[in-house]
């Protein structure tokens, strides 16, 4: 799972440590803090979290605070929608933050944790995803997870790029 970029340092990595866990890693060449809030502020967010090409995001809301939840809608070409939303646990900004994440229907819940952290001005991101069961986290790895994940980076990379 890799990119068109030449940076070796661009590729999303993706390592399953136990059988309810996946883990997604990538460097941006961006500070922490430009990184986070990408994570964090609906604007930023609406435009590189997209997964496969032809969705887009026409709600995203976000209360970024313990307790506090989100809620994001994508919409493809064809009108077809999805969402998933959640509540924040911890929020420790610009280094850390957990929440749960559900998809509804059948689709268990996850209690997802990002680690944001900075080195020479590029930010390594971390993030872990907590499946009930492997089973769960073997359907989720089904659905295309990993490209849609590593083609969302790649977004970022490029959209980090545009933002102060």
């Amino acid at each position: 799972m890799g990119t068109t970029n030449d940076d070796a340092s661009a590729d999303t990595v993706l390592s399953m440590p136990s059988d309810h866990e996946v883990v997604l890693t990538r460097v941006f060449q961006a500070p922490r803090q430009r990184v986070f809030d990408a994570f964090t502020q609906p604007e930023h967010v609406r435009h590189w979290l997209l997964g496969p090409q032809g969705w887009r995001m026409p709600v995203c809301e976000i209360d970024l605070r313990p307790g506090g939840s989100w809620r994001h809608v994508w919409r493809k070409d064809d009108g077809t929608e999805m969402e998933m939303s959640g509540e924040y646990r911890e929020v420790t900004p610009p280094e850390r933050i957990v929440n749960t994440e559900r998809w509804g229907g059948d689709w268990p819940e996850t209690v997802n944790m990002a680690i944001f952290t900075e080195d020479a001005g590029r930010t390594t991101v971390t993030v872990t995803i907590r499946y009930p069961s492997p089973q769960a986290r073997d359907a989720a790895l089904g659905t295309g997870m990993k490209d849609g994940a590593a083609q969302s980076f790649d977004r970022l990379a490029s959209y980090l790029h545009t933002i102060a």
